[in-house]
């Protein structure tokens, strides 16, 4: 994974962990375990990187929740 990629994966994590109400290893074990990171996050950074924050937590949750996570 390039470090701009790790970079944008963190950010992510964190608005996600702030958006939830989770911890940030809280958010982590959700994306992890709908592959958001691996499957969306990384394959599509070079569009979801120029997304607005509220945007991207949308589009987000609403992966790992059709994915059944319960947020």
């Amino acid at each position: 994974m390039a470090e701009q990629h790790l970079t944008f994966a963190v950010f992510i994590l964190h608005i996600l962990a702030a958006a939830w109400n989770k911890s940030p290893s809280e958010a982590y074990a959700i994306c992890r375990d709908t592959g958001v990171l691996d499957k969306y996050i990384v394959p599509h950074y070079e569009v979801l990187h120029s997304l607005g924050t509220n945007a991207l937590i949308e589009d987000l949750t609403g992966y790992v929740r059709d994915r059944g996570a319960k947020i």
